[in-house]
């Protein structure tokens, strides 16, 4: 039996003077898998992610990647977080942050050789933008920067990568042309990706868990009374790799909103 790219067995986690973010999870990610975590806000995906980075450890329970402790494993890992600022004044190219993914494999100054720079370029060239590599990274779009910043995670050559939010910043009438490479990315990595888009990434991944505090269901496909148990709404329809959604309307709040 191979060894799965990330295990969870037992894990609880909570952050000090809380309730626990996440109660007895246990799931396994298959190497080669492309994963999607979904749930509402606070459901805890975004700590599931730190765990797998050994940013946190859990007070319950055993994470492991690649058979061994996360912290064991950084080389083996690469992450995107999610972006909610960045400085447009960073004097920066795009080509320098991808350069900068190469001190995952224990580099730890500068210069970079000829090497490194071909190699980043051909990250770049893989994520559709080497004729953006000499540009400040601060002028690019939402969209271009989250495809250097995908692009600096792939430069330390990861088996695993983690996403948190990939999409979030990128223009919707380029998020199909995005994850059709991440769905190129996955036939050489395991990715596991947080999101709220079910939409979006339903005909890219293969598997997906829905996460609300505890693990509410994990497979190829959502049930609907999953998905409504999770974010606490109605659902009509919800098949993995369909084009549509078709969600039942949200309860009415005091105010009658829904």
């Amino acid at each position: 039996m191979s060894i799965p790219a990330a295990s969870f067995e037992g894990v609880w986690f909570g952050y000090p003077g809380g309730v626990p973010a996440l109660t007895d999870i246990t799931l396994q990610v298959p190497e080669g898998d492309f994963l999607a975590v979904i749930g509402p806000n606070g459901g805890g995906k975004t700590t599931l992610l730190k765990l797998l980075l050994g940013l946190v450890r859990p007070s319950r329970g055993r994470v492991e990647v690649f058979g061994r402790p996360p912290g064991e494993s950084g080389h083996s890992i690469g992450y995107v977080p999610q972006i909610t600022t960045f400085r447009t004044d960073f004097p920066v190219s795009a080509l320098d942050v991808v350069m900068m993914g190469t001190l995952g494999r224990g580099r730890h100054l500068w210069p970079h050789g000829a090497a490194d720079r071909a190699a980043a370029h051909a990250k770049l060239e893989r994520m559709g933008i080497a004729d953006l590599a000499a540009l400040p990274v601060g002028k690019l779009s939402g969209g271009q920067r989250q495809r250097v910043f995908v692009a600096r995670a792939l430069a330390s050559e990861p088996r695993l990568l983690l996403l948190d939010e990939p999409a979030a910043s990128v223009d919707p009438g380029t998020q199909e042309s995005f994850f059709d490479l991440l769905r190129e990315i996955n036939s050489a990595c395991t990715i596991v990706l947080v999101t709220h888009d079910v939409g979006s990434i339903s005909g890219v991944v293969r598997t997906i868990a829905c996460l609300n505090g505890r693990l509410v269901s994990h497979g190829d496909e959502l049930p609907a009374e999953a998905f409504g148990e999770a974010y606490s709404c109605g659902i009509d329809l919800l098949s993995h790799g369909a084009p549509h959604r078709v969600l039942g309307r949200h309860a009415e709040d005091g105010d009658g909103h829904a």
